[in-house]
Formats: C-alpha cells, structure tokens, sequence
C-alpha cells in the first residue's frame, strides 16, 4: 500500500471539500490511489461533487488567436502574478502563441523557432527564467477549427486567467453571416467560461464514464438507506437513478445547462429558437476551455498544521 501522506490529504480536501479525516480514511482504504479515493468519498455520499481541476492553481496567462476558420488557445505558467503581468512574459506568450497557431496540433512548440532570436522556443524560454528569475512553462495549447458554414469565436475573461473558443455554424450563407450567430457565440463562450461543461451533448459522454456515474450514485444511495435517510424500495432505484443522471446531464453538458443569458432556457432551447429566427440549422460544434494552472499545485500553508496532525507529519 502506498503511504498516505499530508499532501495528498491536502489534495483530496481541495478536491471535495471533505473532512480531513474523511479524506485520510478515503485514502488509507484506495490504498493511496487519488482518483480510487474520490470515488470512495463520492460513494459514501459525504460530498455530492469533486473538482475536475486537482490541485491550486499556478499564475500566468491563458490567450486566444483566431485566424481565418483556425482558432488557438495557449496556457503559459509563471510563478506569480506580478512576473505574469510584466510586458517582457506577455510578449512572450504572444509570440508563442503566434507559432502555435501555424503547428499541427500536438506539435512540440517548444522545437520550433523563436522570432528574433537565435535559438528556437525553449532556448528563449530558458532565457527568460534567468531573467526573470522565475520558472516559466508552456503547458498546453489546443486549436479548434470551424465546420464548414461556421465560425470560431473567442473569449477571453478575467485578464487572461480564462479562456474559451467555441465553433459554431448555420446551415444558409445568410445565418452563417450573421450578427446573430456571432452573438450567439459570444453569449455561449461566456456560458462556457461560467459554468465550465464538460462537453458539447450527452452524446459526447464516454459509455464508461456514464456507467461510473450510475455506480457512484448507487452507491450514494446505498448510504443513504444504511443511515435511514431513505426509504425508497430497492426496486424503484433504477428509475430513481436515471433522474439523477437526466439532472447530471444537465450540469455537466453545455446544451442541457440553463442559460446565464436567458435564465429559463437552455442553451440548447436559445440554439433552437436563434434557428428559427434565421430559417436555418445552428449548431455547436465543439469548444475549448483553459483556466490558468488546473491541475498544477501551488504551494500554500494553508491548513498545514491539520494534515500534519492527522498523518503523523
């Protein structure tokens, strides 16, 4: 069994949001397995949701480029935010993003030649750590690229902490033109940005990843009857628990979430009725969604001396 330490109890408390000895014992019993020890907090129905982004986030700059029928997004990393405001890492990630919009995707961005310079991107790179005395990293870019009669529009939020790209198209050259559509665009890349789907439709959901939901909220509810908090008969759980997916569907796909421009609404109903104002088929056709540092752990003190009680440290 792998040792549990005090920073992956820290880890899984700010995953969860649970208890620190809840978060100790859901370790201890995953045998040290981060992902087993959430589904083990899931299923006990101590917390209802986990965070998809893992750890604190780092500082720098998420920025958007749209060419053409091409958009890219880039995340670059710094060490604070005062290294991440200054003009010398700004033109940096704009000049990064700049040859990334011109790669394939999953290219190494880092191999390829820096303007101006002698050397390619991560020689530049190296360069700029020893001048800024802080570690700088190009952590991921992504492009999305428009469906024909469509559009990529990007949204940029909070000064570059958060961006989004979404594509969209209309199926008549008139309502792919439209202000309506690039409206409409804008107006979904917000939702996006606010309410972080995971992705467009259902129908985008992994089967493994729905049968995983149904587990956990059986197992939710198998705690639920041990602690006499419901009565409901084992034989109407089935039924039961294809609501609690309908309701998940809902949350975590971008069509079944309310509209925060339209509170009421759906997006997908707002996609619907923006069809029949402009007499054609508008569709989203998928999006891209970076927050500077998911994922990335930035060291804290906070609840430091708890952990360390708890595991010994």
């Amino acid at each position: 069994m792998a040792e549990v330490t005090a920073s992956m109890v820290k880890e899984l408390r700010e995953r969860t949001q649970a208890g620190m000895s809840d978060c100790k014992n859901a370790l201890v019993e995953a045998g040290g397995d981060m992902e087993k020890a959430i589904e083990v907090i899931l299923k006990k129905g101590i917390v209802k949701a986990a965070s998809r982004a893992g750890k604190v986030a780092a500082e720098g700059e998420v920025r958007t480029l749209v060419v053409g029928d091409r958009g890219t997004i880039i995340e670059v990393n710094c060490q604070t935010d005062f290294v991440a405001r200054g003009d010398d890492f700004r033109g940096f990630v704009g000049n990064v993003l700049q040859i990334a919009s011109t790669v394939a995707k999953g290219a190494d961005v880092n191999a390829a030649a820096y303007p101006g310079a002698a050397g390619n991107v991560d020689v530049y790179r190296q360069e700029m750590i020893a001048k800024t005395g802080e570690n700088i990293v190009i952590r991921r870019f992504d492009s999305i690229t428009a469906a024909p009669g469509g559009l990529v529009h990007a949204y940029i939020h909070m000064g570059g902490k958060l961006g989004v790209l979404i594509a969209v198209s209309a199926s008549t050259p008139e309502a792919a033109s439209s202000k309506s559509l690039v409206e409409f665009a804008d107006n979904t890349a917000m939702q996006i940005a606010a309410m972080s789907p995971l992705v467009v439709s259902k129908e985008s959901i992994a089967a493994a990843d729905l049968a995983k939901q149904k587990e956990i909220f059986e197992a939710q509810m198998r705690e639920e009857q041990a602690a006499g908090t419901l009565k409901a008969p084992e034989a109407s759980w089935p039924k039961i628990i294809e609501g609690k997916v309908a309701k998940w569907f809902n949350e975590v796909t971008l069509v079944g979430q309310e509209s925060v421009t339209q509170p009421g609404s759906t997006v997908d109903k707002v996609r619907e009725e923006l069809g029949k104002q402009l007499g054609a088929d508008v569709k989203i056709d998928g999006f891209l969604r970076f927050a500077v540092g998911e994922g990335i752990e930035k060291k804290t003190d906070d609840l430091a001396a708890e952990v360390a009680k708890l595991t010994g440290g």
